[in-house]
């Protein structure tokens, strides 16, 4: 598999309109993002991490999934700096598996995953019904996702995804740099432009722990629930939500 190609948007870091808030400045606007954003396009994600933990840490959050992309970012990322700031978003329906590789990768770096999490699954159907990942999973992935997500990101400038362009066509132009209109911080994307064979060499030549469901046929994990397999030559993210025309989960848009 080919890496995707670098993005060309014509206004990456969404300066032109922001619906949700003003991009803050960069160092008290001592650094140009646009230039940044160029910059970082041709650097490495080891480059652009360490960029972005000398600009922003400790005001720098890092999000971990526990998929194969988080793996490379925990080993990259407390390489540069050990002292670094991961959490994730417990919806409650996440696999065994999943839990297993948070517990793998806390043990192996010495670090702690800060969890964030919103009302139970039994009070989410006491207001909205039974199952409302099947009758309405915008809303549960609003309720059990992107609240969650807006709470840890509230006191930080700046978070770091493990997104890639590859995995499908939504994020096949995801700038590596970029204000995050969305939650209102810059967002780095330092894998943009990797391969998912990229991941598994850097994987496989630092020994990384990574989730189990991957040797399963899950290319991309995420709830009980909405994930399933894929088929050989499906979209990456073709098992989730499958079956409808949902493909987000609102984290990424």
């Amino acid at each position: 598999m080919n890496p995707p190609p670098t993005a060309t948007v014509s206004d990456p870091l969404g300066l032109e309109e922001h619906s949700n808030g003003e991009p803050t400045p960069l160092l008290n606007g001592s650094i140009d993002p646009q230039e940044v954003a160029n910059d970082l396009e041709d650097a490495s994600a080891e480059e652009a991490l360490r960029w972005a933990i000398e600009t922003f840490h400790p005001s720098l959050y890092v999000a971990s999934s526990f998929q194969k992309t988080s793996s490379v970012i925990v080993d990259m990322a407390t390489t540069i700096e050990p002292s670094m700031r991961f959490f994730y978003l417990d919806t409650d329906v996440l696999f065994k598996e999943t839990y297993e590789t948070r517990d793998a990768l806390e043990e192996r770096y010495g670090i702690s995953f800060e969890r964030y999490h919103n009302i139970s699954l039994d009070e989410q159907a006491r207001l909205h019904g039974d199952e409302l990942w099947n009758t309405n999973p915008d809303a549960c992935c609003g309720i059990r996702k992107v609240d969650p997500m807006r709470e840890a990101l509230s006191s930080v400038d700046a978070w770091i995804s493990g997104i890639r362009r590859g995995e499908s066509q939504r994020r096949a132009k995801a700038p590596k740099f970029a204000w995050d209109k969305r939650f209102n911080l810059w967002k780095l994307n330092p894998l943009a432009d990797w391969s998912e064979q990229d991941v598994w060499d850097y994987l496989a030549e630092h020994n990384v722990p990574y989730n189990e469901l991957h040797d399963k046929g899950f290319p991309s994990i995420g709830c009980t629930h909405c994930t399933q397999p894929v088929h050989a030559g499906e979209d990456e993210r073709a098992g989730r939500w499958a079956g409808s025309a949902k493909n987000e989960c609102g984290l990424h848009d």
